[in-house]
Formats: C-alpha cells, sequence, structure tokens
C-alpha cells in the first residue's frame, strides 16, 4: 500500500508545481499588459459618467504631445459633439461644473415672450441673466422667435449651455490651426448650444455670442467660426451663416444656427500666403535689376545723336518708369494705412494682383495718353540768360509742357501728399503706442524714430525735397544726393530687418512688420 500512496503524493505535487507554473505565467502577462490609452478607444455614447468625462477629457491635453501615444482625434470631436444631446436627452441634472466643462440644462417655454440672455463668466456655470442686470462681457443671447420654430408641437423646451476646455493639444484644432503660425482658438474654450439631437439652422433672426478680449495687435484678425463636422475627415471650423464684428474690447458673433462656436485668432498673413509672397518678390525683383540694367545699357548705347522716334521712345520709357515710381510709392503709403491704420475688414480678393495692376498699368495707360498726343521728343534746359545747357529725351518744349506738368508734377504731388498723410499717421501712432509703454520697455523712443525713418525711405518721402528746390543749389543737391540712394536707404532697411540680432533696437518694415515696434501695448 506505501508504493501507490507515494505515487499519489507525487501526482499531487506535479499538479501543484503545474498549478504555480500557471499562475506565474498570467502574472507576468499581466504585469507586461500594455497601459490602457483612453484616447484611442472607441467612445459610447452612453459613457458619460464623471469617470469617463475626466478620461477624456486628459486626450484634450495628451493627443498632440510628441511623447504622447496615437490619439483618435475624430472620435474624441464626436463623443463630445454628442456630450451635449445627451445633457439634454439623457441627463437628469440642470448643472455640470467640471474643470474642463462648465454647463447649464434647463427648461424653456417655447412660446417665451423675450430673449434669453446666458452669462459665460469665465470659470462659472453658464447662467441665465435677467432683463434688470447689466449684459455681462462675455454672453450668448437666443433670440426668442428661436423656440418657436423649433421643429414638433411640445410646449417646453430643454436647452444646454455647454463652455469646453479644449487644452492645448489638436482635439477640435482642425487644418486650418495645423500650422504653427500664430493661429490659435480664443482661450481654448468653446460654446456650445444644442437642444439635443435636433438640427436647428436658418434661424431667421440670429442667436448671439460675445466674446471679450484685450485689444489684439494689429496684425491679427478675428473670425467667428462653428465645428462643421461634415469637412475633411476629422471636422474644420466654419464661418458659414456667421457674421463677426469686431471690437476694441471684445468681438460679437452673429450665427444663424446651433451647435458648438468659437472666435478664431490667424495672422493676416498665414505661413503659406508669407512664403509664397516672399518668393515672388525675390522673382519680381529679380526681373526689375535685370531690365533696370537694359535699361542703362540702352541708355549709354543711345547716349549720342539719335532720331526723333527714337528719342521719344526713350522719353517715354523714362516718363513711365518714373510714373511707376511715384505709383508704388502711393500703394506702399496705401498698404501702410490698411495694416496699421484701418486694420480691420481689410480683406480684398486678389490683393497683390490688383495692387500690381495699378503699379504697373496705371503708368503705362499715362504715358500711352501722352505718346498719343506727340508730347515726347527733344527737351532743353536752359540757363537764365536763355541759353541751353542740357538736352535729353523728355517731354517736347512747347505745348508739351502742359502734359508735362498734369503727368509728372500733378501726379507726383498728389502721391506724395497722399503718403505725407498716412506717414504722419502712422508716425503719431506709434510715437503716441511707445509713450504708453514707456515704463514698461525701455528703447520705444528710439524705435519709433528707426520706425518712422525706415517707413520714409519705402515712401518716398525724400522726394518732397522738390518743393525747396527752388531756394537754391543746396537744396537741388540734396535733392539729387537723397532721392538717388534711395534704393540703398531701402537695402539698409532690409538688412535691418532680417538682422535683429545686430540692430536689436531697430523696428521693422511698414508692409509686413510695422507692428512689431507697437505690438507690445496691444498685448
Amino acid at each position: 500500500m506505501a508504493a501507490p500512496r507515494g505515487l499519489g503524493a507525487l501526482l499531487l505535487l506535479l499538479l501543484l508545481l503545474l498549478l504555480l507554473l500557471l499562475l506565474l505565467a498570467s502574472g507576468e502577462e499581466r504585469h507586461t499588459e500594455k497601459p490602457r490609452n483612453v484616447c484611442l478607444e472607441h467612445n459610447y455614447e452612453d459613457s458619460y459618467d464623471t469617470l469617463n468625462l475626466g478620461d477624456r477629457a486628459e486626450c484634450f491635453t495628451k493627443c498632440g504631445w510628441s511623447e504622447s501615444g496615437p490619439c483618435d482625434v475624430g472620435n474624441l470631436q464626436r463623443y463630445w459633439l454628442n456630450y451635449e444631446a445627451h445633457l439634454v436627452e439623457k441627463s437628469g441634472s440642470e448643472t455640470v461644473d467640471m474643470p474642463f466643462v462648465k454647463a447649464l440644462i434647463r427648461n424653456f417655454r417655447a412660446d417665451t415672450e423675450e430673449d434669453l440672455l446666458f452669462s459665460l463668466q469665465p470659470a462659472q456655470i453658464p447662467r441665465q441673466v435677467t432683463k434688470d442686470e447689466d449684459k455681462p462681457p462675455d454672453r450668448v443671447r437666443l433670440p426668442k422667435s428661436l423656440f418657436g420654430a423649433l421643429p414638433g408641437n411640445g410646449s417646453v423646451v430643454r436647452l444646454a449651455v455647454t463652455v469646453l476646455d479644449i487644452g492645448p493639444g489638436n482635439i477640435f484644432k482642425g487644418p486650418r490651426l495645423s500650422q504653427d503660425d500664430g493661429s490659435r482658438v480664443l482661450n481654448n474654450h468653446l460654446v456650445g448650444l444644442s437642444v439635443g439631437h435636433t438640427p436647428v439652422t436658418r434661424l431667421a433672426e440670429p442667436l448671439e455670442i460675445a466674446f471679450s478680449h484685450q485689444r489684439l495687435s494689429p496684425n491679427m484678425t478675428v473670425t467667428c467660426v462653428f465645428w462643421d463636422a461634415t469637412k475633411g475627415p476629422t471636422g474644420d471650423w466654419s464661418s458659414k451663416g456667421c457674421s463677426t464684428e469686431p471690437g476694441a474690447k471684445g468681438t460679437v458673433c452673429r450665427c444663424d444656427h446651433l451647435t458648438f462656436f468659437a472666435l478664431l485668432l490667424r495672422p493676416v498673413l498665414d505661413q503659406a500666403t508669407a512664403k509664397a509672397l516672399k518668393h515672388i518678390s525675390w522673382a519680381g525683383c529679380g526681373v526689375s535689376m535685370v531690365f533696370l540694367a537694359f535699361t542703362i545699357g540702352l541708355y549709354v548705347a543711345l547716349s549720342s545723336k539719335v532720331s526723333d522716334a527714337t528719342c521719344g521712345a526713350r522719353g517715354a520709357v523714362m516718363h513711365y518708369f518714373l510714373l511707376c515710381v511715384f505709383t508704388w510709392m502711393g500703394l506702399e503709403a496705401f498698404h501702410l494705412y490698411l495694416l496699421v491704420i484701418k486694420v480691420f475688414n481689410t480683406y480684398f480678393g486678389h490683393y497683390f494682383l490688383k495692387l500690381s495692376l495699378v503699379g504697373w498699368g496705371l503708368p503705362a495707360l499715362i504715358v500711352v495718353g501722352a505718346g498719343s498726343a506727340n508730347s515726347y521728343g527733344l527737351y532743353a534746359i536752359r540757363d537764365l540768360e536763355n541759353r541751353t545747357s542740357l538736352e535729353l529725351c523728355w517731354f517736347r518744349d512747347g505745348t508739351a509742357v502742359h502734359a508735362l506738368y498734369v503727368t509728372v508734377h500733378g501726379y507726383f504731388f498728389s502721391t506724395f501728399l497722399f503718403s505725407a498723410v498716412v506717414l504722419a499717421l502712422v508716425a503719431w501712432k506709434i510715437f503716441t503706442l511707445s509713450s504708453a509703454t514707456a515704463g514698461k520697455e525701455r528703447g520705444q523712443n528710439r524705435k519709433g524714430v528707426l520706425t518712422v525713418l525706415g517707413l520714409s525711405s519705402l515712401v518716398g518721402a525724400t522726394w518732397g525735397l522738390a518743393v525747396l528746390t527752388p531756394l537754391g543749389l543746396s537744396t537741388v543737391y540734396a535733392f539729387t544726393l537723397l532721392n538717388s540712394l534711395q534704393g540703398v536707404f531701402i537695402f539698409c532697411w532690409f538688412a535691418t530687418l532680417y538682422f535683429p540680432g545686430q540692430s536689436s533696437t531697430a523696428s521693422s518694415s511698414g508692409t509686413g512688420r510695422v507692428d512689431r515696434a507697437q505690438s507690445t501695448s496691444h498685448e
């Protein structure tokens, strides 16, 4: 009997060892199991308890980090878009108060006789504002006509007003904010309005959302947008059906539908446009330099005795390029006006194409008109004793002098006066802002002086010395010297822009970067 009992004990021992090995293996598998990635999981519509909401909210920060795991951005966006419908249709609570989301859920009569106003104060649950209270800076106004226009015959409408903090990640950013050019959602806050899964569009009277913010720098533009889930694979921001009314202390958005809304802040020139304009400028300047060299060569080759027709052609060419200089000085001043003075609502379709047509086309029309009147030919400059001191191909003596006064003198004084007024306004704005920030940043006055000097060369302020030439020979020399060196001044200004380390006190150009000298007071 001892042998069977020993064999049974041995089998029992082997069975225990096998169970121990299985337990160790299962424990090792659990130990090597990958951590849960809620940002990649499928989000079910009924998983809106506090724990799941907190887990999904962490993705607002995690998604977009290079060291973070993969994220299903489209799925997460749908999760939060459906959250408002869940609040309206399935949630029994009237408020939601979490660090990342604040919401008010209330029932309202469909036949309400007054517009509804809600406060959206930061870090507070949205609340209804009575008619006796002052309008809060951040608010939502829903017109009474909205509730009567809803489908169905119900006497009560359940409404959810939500403020969602989307954080710094790439959720609810979309392709329009994917480039690293300074574009962003104001305060990373979305305002959601929902009556459930019932779509509300094409309202007869638009709803109104007011976003408060500090005065923006001149190179930033604001746009009222809503999240359009039908755009692209994961959705994108759209401004269809919304209007934007910017102000000094905030922006008012008016839209004809209900969804998630936000205020986009974007630079006037995005990265792609700025890069394209840079290449166009390089190509255009290169072509201009080549043709200027040809012009100089032709002038030298034809400076001897020429026929009347050749002299007229040379006069027309000289007249054309002189008018181009005056025209582009005026256009530079116009661009400065849009960039620094007007700032808002300055969008023009095909803007640079239109500038080019005016800058190169208008002088051509004037030259064609003057040429058709046979205005070009030999022009003699005489001294006080009426002796010829110099002859050049320009406007003919005699009746053509009237064309000279109109198309050169009159044209110059018109563009110069406009440029001078714009330059004075820009200088006033720069020095006004510099005095306002004198205690915050040192060297503002010097920056302002350098900025105005640089802009003066761009708008051709030195041509104003033409008015002083009758005073004596010294003003004639000054006029000739300074205007012949205008290209040198522009080059120095260009070098100052692109070597900020060597000229740290210099400001930036009027066309692209004049805001650097004054943006500190707008922040």
